[in-house]
C-alpha cells in the first residue's frame, strides 16, 4: 500500500514538473506574455525634476484682535491634531489686555497669517514659477520654498481664474526649470508622477496613469484625467511624463472626503503655456467672445430637427447688441462649425472662440429649423455676463386651440409688451401646462417659437402646424424661457 502511494505521488510529482517545464517552454512563445512589461521606477524621474518643483504658502493680513486659529483651515487643525503636531496656543481673550504689556498695546494691529499651501514648479530658470490661480488667490504675500530650503517673497505676474493658471516671480538665477512635454503625445494608460505638499507636506512623490483625456469639466480647458493620488497642497504641482517632462499642473480632484478618491485632473501643458505667455507679457489673459448662451444638443432633439447626429452647440439666449446679435444669430440656432472648424460638443464652442483674437471676422454655420445657414461674427473681448431677464409674469387672454388642449397647453398671442421685452416678433405664450406638455417640461410663462422646424407666429399658427403632423411621432417644440431658448420633444403616444 505504501509503496503503491510512492509512486502514485511521484508520477503526480513527475506530471507538475512536465507540465512546468512545458509551460516554461512556451511561455516566450506566448504573446500574451510577450506584452508584459516591468512596473516602471521613478527614481530617476525624482531626481531629475524633484529640484524643480518649489511648495508656495501663502499669507494674509489680518488683526490681531481677531482669532488667529479662525484664520486656519480646519483641514490643517485636523492634520495638526492627528499627527501629534503642536497646534499654536491662542489667548482666551485676544481683545482683552495682556499682562506685562503697556496700555493700548491690544489695540487692533495688521498681522500676517498663514493662508494656505499649495505647489508650483519652475518655468524658466530667471525665477518664473507656475502654479494654480487659487492657490495664491487673495494672498497678501506669497513665499516660495526651494528643495535646498531657500524661502523667497514671489511676486504675482498674473493670474488667470478661468483657467486657473497663475505665474509667480523670484527673484533668483540659474534655477532648474522644468522641460515642457507634449500633451498630443500623451496616451491613456502611461504612467505618470506628481510631485507636490500635500497638506503641507513637501517634496511628496506619488505615482498612477491617466485615466482619461479631454475630460470636460471646466469652460475653457479639456482636462487630463489620472488616479495620482492628489490631495489638497499638491495644486498647482507638475504631473511628468515618464520622459521627465510636465504635461500638467495637479488642479482639482473628485472627492466625498476632502482627501484623493482617486479621480484628480490637470491643466494640460499646452494650454497652461498659452495662458502664462499672455499672462507674462501683459499680466491679463484677452479671450474673445461672441455673447451666446449655450447648452449641449441631445439625440433626441437632434434626430427630431433633423440634425441627425448630436453635435454643436445650441444658443438658449444672445445678447442684445452683442457679436453674435449683429451677426444674425438667433435663440434656438445651433452652432455646428466656427472658423470653419466642427463644434462637435457645446463645451467646444467657449474654447474656439475663447482662442480667437478680438477683432477678428470668423465664420460661423448654424443649424436653424432644418437649413444650415453661414454667418460672419466679429470676436469682442470677454466682459462679465449680463444679468438675465426675467419672463413676464402677466399673461394676456388666452385663446382657444384644440391641439394645445390636447397636449395639455393653455396658449394666447403675445401682446406687444412682451415681444418688445423678450426682443421677438412672434409666438405663443404658454399661460398653463399639464398633460404630456407637462411632462415634456413646459411652463407657464415659456414662448413657443417654433413646432417641427416651423416658426410659430401665434396661437392660430401652433394650431395649423401640429394639425398637420404625424402624432405617431416625436414632436421638437422651440421654446424660449426668459432670455434663454430651449428644445423639448412632445411625444403623444409615450411609447415611441
Amino acid at each position: 500500500m505504501f509503496q503503491l502511494n510512492f509512486k502514485s505521488l511521484h508520477a503526480c510529482a513527475l506530471s507538475v514538473v512536465m507540465a512546468v517545464t512545458a509551460s516554461t517552454v512556451l511561455l516566450p512563445m506566448n504573446p500574451a506574455f510577450a506584452q508584459v512589461r516591468a512596473l516602471p521606477d521613478f527614481t530617476d524621474l525624482v531626481e531629475q525634476v524633484g529640484p524643480s518643483v518649489v511648495n508656495i504658502r501663502t499669507l494674509e493680513k489680518v488683526s490681531t484682535r481677531q482669532n488667529p486659529m479662525g484664520q486656519l483651515d480646519p483641514d490643517m487643525l485636523e492634520f495638526f491634531r492627528r499627527f501629534g503636531l503642536p497646534v499654536p496656543k491662542v489667548p482666551n481673550d485676544p481683545n482683552g489686555p495682556r499682562p506685562g504689556l503697556p496700555p493700548g498695546h491690544g489695540q487692533p494691529n495688521q498681522q500676517e497669517q498663514p493662508r494656505g499651501v499649495g505647489s508650483g514648479f519652475i518655468l524658466t530658470s530667471d525665477g518664473m514659477v507656475m502654479t494654480n490661480a487659487h492657490v495664491v488667490d487673495g494672498a497678501d504675500e506669497v513665499i516660495v520654498t526651494l528643495t535646498d530650503k531657500r524661502e523667497f517673497k514671489a511676486k504675482i505676474i498674473g493670474a488667470d481664474k478661468r483657467s486657473d493658471v497663475a505665474v509667480v516671480k523670484i527673484e533668483a538665477t540659474g534655477l532648474p526649470a522644468v522641460k515642457v512635454g507634449d500633451v498630443s503625445r500623451l496616451k491613456v494608460g502611461e504612467w505618470v508622477m506628481a510631485i507636490g505638499s500635500p497638506f503641507g507636506l513637501e517634496n511628496t512623490v506619488t505615482a498612477g496613469i491617466v485615466s482619461a483625456k479631454q475630460r470636460d469639466t471646466g469652460d475653457y480647458l479639456p482636462f487630463i484625467q489620472t488616479d495620482v493620488a492628489i490631495n489638497p497642497g499638491n495644486s498647482g504641482g507638475p504631473l511628468i511624463n515618464m520622459r521627465g517632462e510636465v504635461v500638467g499642473i495637479n488642479s482639482q480632484i473628485y472627492s466625498r472626503s476632502g482627501g484623493s478618491m482617486g479621480i484628480s485632473f490637470a491643466i494640460p501643458m499646452d494650454e497652461a503655456v498659452r495662458v502664462s505667455e499672455q499672462l507674462r507679457a501683459t499680466g491679463r489673459v484677452t479671450r474673445g467672445r461672441i455673447g451666446v448662451q449655450i447648452e449641449q444638443v441631445s439625440k433626441e432633439v437632434a434626430e427630431s430637427i433633423g440634425l441627425g447626429q448630436p453635435y454643436g452647440a445650441f444658443v438658449r439666449g444672445v445678447e442684445t447688441d452683442g457679436p453674435a446679435d449683429k451677426a444674425g444669430v438667433e435663440a434656438g440656432d445651433i452652432i455646428i462649425r466656427f472658423d470653419g472648424k466642427k463644434v462637435e460638443k457645446s463645451s467646444d464652442l467657449p474654447r474656439m472662440v475663447g482662442g480667437t483674437k478680438p477683432g477678428a471676422k470668423s465664420a460661423l454655420t448654424v443649424f436653424r429649423r432644418g437649413v444650415s445657414k453661414d454667418l460672419t461674427v466679429t470676436v469682442a473681448e470677454i466682459e462679465a455676463e449680463k444679468a438675465v431677464a426675467k419672463a413676464p409674469e402677466k399673461a394676456p387672454k388666452a385663446t382657444e386651440s384644440k391641439m394645445a388642449q390636447a397636449m395639455g397647453l393653455d396658449l394666447s398671442d403675445l401682446t406687444d409688451e412682451i415681444k418688445k421685452e423678450l426682443r421677438i416678433k412672434a409666438g405663443a405664450q404658454v399661460n398653463a401646462s399639464s398633460g404630456v406638455a407637462a411632462r415634456a417640461g413646459l411652463r407657464q410663462g415659456d414662448v413657443i417659437m417654433a413646432v417641427a422646424n416651423v416658426a410659430v407666429t401665434s396661437v392660430a399658427g401652433f394650431e395649423k402646424v401640429v394639425t398637420d403632423l404625424d402624432k405617431t411621432k416625436p414632436i421638437n417644440i422651440l421654446f424660449r424661457r426668459g432670455e434663454w431658448a430651449q428644445y423639448t420633444v412632445i411625444r403623444f403616444n409615450p411609447l415611441n
